[in-house]
């Protein structure tokens, strides 16, 4: 198939099972559900509640609406009680696959699965007819809105799913080091989340894998059946002596392991498919490159004037590049300082989505809180919202909340950074973008920044003046700004 059939048919996907159908689907499936319970419906609704809450769970990851988390929790307490229901429907399935009709244990496990099906049924329906479809309305006409402003299978959704990836990876390692039942469990929601991001948001990677993440998951899904139900049979004493105990024993872990052993024969060696599908996620600079743009993405969402804020940005940079003596960095001291200040730079007004008087440092908490995208980690984004705090008010001091905490050398750099970002963002103090170069040279002891589309006559002149100071004080060095005049166009 050409790529352009390949795109087309992901489009034509993406309308049949983007977030707009899947909501719908969660109502209609809803009404199914209601009448009896059973166990197909009840399948469905929570593929539907699922497509749903998974969406939402790597949308919100870059679109800081709160409508996002509003959705997932309004699903969660259904999806959650759908699925004791669910799970002991299935259980039900592996006893009359594994027991024999006549046999003690069977009879034992299938009354008490009855049982605790009828009241779990009992528990659905009360969590079904609480549920609020009208606003669940209200979401359908919002949120697939927002959802159309990030396009599918773009690198930031391949950066996602290299998260995912990576997540899962590590998981895959660890159960099959230690084998446990816990480990497995816990792969199996990690190759889960990934699956998820694949498949509502990689259209192409999708068709390619889709097969393969459904048998794994199914086949690990299988294992925590098999521990589950052995679990239940000894926890009801459903098992009365020593020789039942080992052939139900030997028949579960008989299935557990054919299942073990098809996911290792998949997921084990050189040409397993943990590599197949980390050769088509984003490589070396490009993971750089993803979680910038995913950064950038999330400020967008949340800065009223991000144009002004992606200029500061520019400006900040040609100042760093351009400081002729910038400091060795200490050893305690963080060395990617230029990828710092560029998000500082591009984050400092988000905190202006909060209304608040004191911007900047509603500014610092919300990049406090936000999760690092990979190739960040906390520290490293903890600095950028401490720079980015200090782009105006109160100067970096040793005594402040914000700077408890942070080594000498941390301290330094923020006060570096900070003392750029200030006099870039009064730069375009007017958010007009009318100075677009800056070029900085050392000049008998002094500092001379030449700013094109400067004039010491403009109101901002007296708020460029105010902003020197720290990058003064950091520097030991006078500040002078003058204009710099155009180039002739040849």
């Amino acid at each position: 198939m050409s790529a352009t059939l390949v795109v087309a048919a992901a489009r034509t996907a993406s309308k049949k099972a983007g977030l707009a159908f899947w909501m719908e689907r969660v109502l209609e499936e809803c009404d199914r559900t209601g009448v009896d319970l059973a166990a197909d419906p009840v399948h469905d609704l929570r593929v539907a509640l699922r497509r749903c809450r998974s969406i939402a769970d790597g949308l919100l990851v870059m679109d800081p609406n709160p409508a996002w988390k509003q959705m997932k929790k309004a699903g969660k307490r259904l999806f959650s009680q759908l699925g004791e229901l669910r799970d002991a429907q299935v259980m039900e399935e592996w006893v009359h696959s594994l027991g024999d009709p006549g046999d003690p244990v069977t009879g034992t496990l299938l009354r008490f699965l009855a049982g605790r099906e009828a009241q779990l049924k009992q528990q659905a329906a009360l969590a079904l007819q609480e549920f609020d479809r009208k606003q669940w309305r209200r979401w359908i006409t919002l949120l697939p809105r927002r959802a159309a402003r990030m396009r599918m299978g773009s690198p930031l959704f391949k950066h996602l799913a290299l998260e995912r990836w990576t997540e899962a990876y590590e998981l895959h390692r660890r159960a099959l080091r230690n084998r446990s039942q816990v480990a497995f469990h816990q792969l199996r929601i990690g190759l889960k989340r990934f699956r998820y991001i694949v498949e509502n948001f990689l259209p192409q990677q999708h068709e390619a894998w889709s097969d393969d993440l459904k048998q794994l998951q199914d086949l690990l899904g299988e294992v925590h059946d098999l521990d589950v139900l052995w679990a239940t049979a000894w926890r009801i004493k459903a098992l009365p002596d020593a020789d039942t105990r080992a052939r139900w024993h030997s028949r579960i872990v008989e299935e557990r392991a054919r299942r073990i052993g098809k996911y290792r024969e998949k997921m084990v060696g050189h040409g397993s498919l943990w590599q197949t599908w980390r050769a088509e996620l984003p490589q070396g600079k490009q993971i750089e490159e993803a979680a910038l743009s995913r950064l950038k993405l999330w400020a967008s969402f949340l800065d009223p004037d991000f144009k002004h804020s992606m200029h500061v940005a520019r400006l900040a940079l040609q100042l760093y590049d351009g400081l002729p003596f910038r400091q060795r960095p200490m050893e305690s001291e963080p060395a990617d300082q230029r990828s710092i200040l560029e998000v500082a730079a591009l984050l400092h007004d988000v905190g202006q989505s909060k209304n608040e008087k004191g911007h900047h440092k509603a500014t610092y908490n919300l990049i406090r809180r936000l999760a690092p995208p990979l190739s960040w980690n906390e520290d490293k984004l903890r600095m950028a919202g401490v720079v980015a705090r200090y782009h105006r008010g109160a100067l970096p001091g040793v005594g402040q909340k914000t700077m408890a905490g942070l080594t000498p050398g941390q301290r330094q750099t923020v006060a570096q950074l900070a003392g750029i970002l200030r006099l870039a963002n009064a730069f375009d103090s007017d958010g007009n973008g009318h100075i677009e170069r800056l070029e900085v040279h050392e000049q008998n002891g002094f500092l001379e920044i030449a700013a094109q589309g400067y004039s010491p006559r403009d109101r901002k002149a007296e708020t460029i003046a105010a902003a020197r100071h720290l990058l003064e004080t950091v520097y030991h060095r006078p500040v002078m700004v003058k204009a710099l005049r155009k180039q002739a166009e040849n």
